[in-house]
């Protein structure tokens, strides 16, 4: 059985991340997303606000498992028996950090592989960061998030 960990902080979960996710869950047989709690990013969901839209987002995908994380990635792998981390390249300029990270893990643990999955065209653009950015200023973000993150992300910059 492969068990695949995709890790971020998902702040919020975009159209971009749940197609990985759904792409991916056809791959493995086991994926797990792994929601960083990760403060010192300041985000604008707290920890249980983003895994319960996670949730929302991927409440149909039977072999995919949302939770918490806030240890060492590698170690969070090594207690959940996964075999893979799982990440997103969306342009060129992701792939140094990727990389390096890839690298980092490789070298805390050589067992656990690396695997990059690029989102479909219609995502490459979109960023949790960009999504947070034009929402907190009013703008429409409809197209880019479930209607349910659209909803939490009005409430939140109102």
């Amino acid at each position: 059985m492969i068990t695949a960990v995709y890790p971020g902080t998902f702040d919020p979960i975009t159209n971009g991340h749940s197609d990985l996710v759904r792409r991916a869950s056809n791959l493995f047989d086991h994926l797990i997303l792994a929601v960083a709690k990760n403060s010192g990013k300041n985000p604008a969901f707290d920890l249980d606000q983003r895994l319960t839209l996670a949730q929302t987002v991927l409440k149909d995908m039977k072999n995919v498992e949302i939770c918490a994380f806030d240890n060492l990635l590698v170690e969070f792998v090594q207690q959940r028996r996964a075999n893979v981390i799982l990440r997103g390249l969306r342009a060129v300029s992701d792939f140094e950090y990727e990389f390096q990270l890839a690298g980092m893990n490789r070298r805390l643990d050589p067992t656990i592989e690396t695997l990059f999955l690029t989102p479909a065209e219609q995502f490459t653009f979109i960023s949790a960061g960009l999504i947070r950015e034009i929402a907190s200023l009013g703008g429409d973000v409809s197209e880019f998030v479930h209607p349910d993150v659209q909803s939490a992300l009005s409430k939140r910059f109102g």
